[in-house]
């Protein structure tokens, strides 16, 4: 006796067939993204998997009892169609695999989502993606917020697409550095697309485009956040540690990074400093060393960045402001321009008044 079909005797699934059957499989109980995937692979469509008879179905690699006995269920029917609606009404976009619109740079992962949610407008992002991907620690050091925000605003301006994850610390820095600079930045979620976490980013995330493969209501979890981290590694064509432990997410993002086939890189820091300790171990396993956009530029082959319209400064001024390449002290700058200190400061001040640069931590930077 074979199971009734839930949608209607179609060779070849309509779009919005297709992704309903996909969002009903998402909530299948028993399927995750590699049977989901297995099924639709299998008959060609997620709309003939759902109504192919059991006899067939069990004939699919991978399936189990439980998610053999759960394929079809009215509810998970149900789930999907409210989904749809209610992401309807929040302006909430789904994409199917298989489907127009879905990033082709994804089909680099073996276990890529069935669906994904997605608030704003989703960039182009092909097999090999003009995106990177910058992570680290919440607990970021001054230097490395600094840091952060000028390799985001120069990739920005090289208009490559800036993928992060919105947590507290260098993930907040890369996002608003590369929004503020004009780019575009795309935040994957460990929830829901409509659940912003953490709260304080509510702001910068009506910036960004977000993006999930979690259904809309899902708050964050602590298991979310390492399984999100393939899709930062997935949706770029690198991936930039800036701080980590030797045991922190920012280093799962980078093994996602190797194993999709895309590079890593990594900024040295401070040697005894944990939050060194990832990048370093990753430098010394290769990773490319990197201090500013232009090493992750000239590696990718993707050009320099653009040169800022030249200002019209004061002698003093201009002078300072070209000589902070990467974030510096104080006696840094004096070094550098021979420039007696209390010129320095000064020139700093009125640089800072017109928005040019910032200082964190006793660094210095551009904005």
């Amino acid at each position: 006796m074979t199971s009734r079909p839930l949608f209607a005797d179609l060779h070849v699934p309509s779009a919005p067939e297709e992704l309903l059957a996909l969002l009903t499989l998402r909530f299948t109980p028993g399927l995750g993204p590699r049977r989901t995937e297995s099924l639709r692979v299998h008959f060609g469509s997620a709309h003939a998997a759902l109504r192919a008879p059991r006899s067939e179905l069990r004939g699919v690699p991978g399936l189990d009892a439980r998610s053999l006995a759960a394929i079809g269920t009215p509810k998970a029917a149900e789930q999907a169609q409210a989904e749809l609606t209610e992401a309807a009404r929040l302006g909430v976009t789904l994409l199917g695999r298989g489907l127009d619109g879905y990033p082709p740079a994804l089909d680099a992962l073996e276990d890529a989502p069935a669906v994904l949610w997605v608030l704003g407008d989703l960039p182009d992002l092909p097999v090999v993606p003009r995106a990177i991907g910058i992570v680290g620690t919440r607990a970021a050091s001054p230097h490395a917020v600094s840091l952060t925000r000028t390799v985001a605003a120069d990739l920005a301006r090289a208009d490559v697409v800036v993928v992060s994850g919105l947590a507290r610390g260098v993930d907040t820095a890369a996002h608003g550095a590369a929004v503020e600079a004009g780019g575009l930045s795309v935040g994957v979620l460990g929830s829901a697309v409509n659940v912003i976490y953490p709260r304080e980013n509510e702001r910068l995330a009506e910036r960004l485009t977000l993006v999930s493969e979690y259904p809309l209501g899902t708050g964050p979890a602590q298991h979310h956040f390492p399984t999100r981290n393939r899709l930062i590694a997935a949706l770029s064509a690198g991936t930039l540690v800036v701080e980590g432990e030797r045991r922190s997410g920012s280093l799962i993002t980078a093994t996602h990074a190797l194993e999709c086939g895309r590079t890593v890189f990594a900024v040295p820091g401070r040697a005894g400093d944990a939050r060194a300790a990832g990048p370093h171990a990753l430098i010394r396993d290769g990773a490319v060393l990197t201090e500013s956009a232009a090493d992750i530029l000239t590696e990718l082959g993707w050009g320099s960045v653009p040169q800022q319209p030249a200002l019209n400064l004061p002698p003093e001024q201009a002078q300072v402001l070209a000589v902070i390449a990467a974030p510096s002290t104080l006696d840094d700058l004096q070094a550098r321009t021979r420039l007696p200190l209390a010129d320095v400061q000064t020139a700093l001040v009125m640089l800072q008044l017109a928005g040019l640069v910032e200082e964190v931590g006793g660094r210095w930077s551009r904005r």
